[in-house]
């Protein structure tokens, strides 16, 4: 991997921890929203600061679909960055409960399902790709 892609890979590795720092997750609850094998809590403060997420496809999705979640709450409230994380901790009506405890029993599906909730350019992508 190249110095830049490298930088490039922390960097959003960076973007990403930040956000589950701002959601306040535990390192199992890291672990589990990211699909990382189990880790120790040294190991992930030092992803971001000097270390890039494996390079995994599906950790890369995981970590994508986060990244596009914070993008989409600071659409919903842009001049109130701690709307987003008590959005994500309300019952939601659609959801049938908090955003945050479906990504924590559901894991990937979801985040998929609260970013389908958040941005609705994002659900037109899922639901093209699915055989009907």
């Amino acid at each position: 991997m190249s110095a830049v892609a490298m930088n490039q890979a922390i960097h959003k590795t960076r973007e990403t921890m930040e956000v589950l720092r701002v959601w306040r997750l535990g390192v199992e609850q890291v672990c589990f929203v990211l699909g990382l094998p189990e880790t120790r809590s040294r190991k992930l403060n030092r992803l971001g600061q000097y270390e890039a997420f494996p390079d995994d496809p599906d950790i890369q999705r995981r970590a994508a679909y986060v990244r596009r979640i914070a993008e989409a709450l600071h659409t919903s409230y842009p001049t109130n960055p701690t709307m987003g994380g008590r959005w994500l901790r309300q019952t939601h009506r659609r959801l049938g409960q908090t955003p945050l405890a479906l990504i924590l029993e559901q894991g990937e599906d979801g985040l998929e399902q609260v970013l389908a909730e958040l941005d609705c350019t994002f659900c037109w992508e899922l639901n093209s790709t699915r055989p009907s």
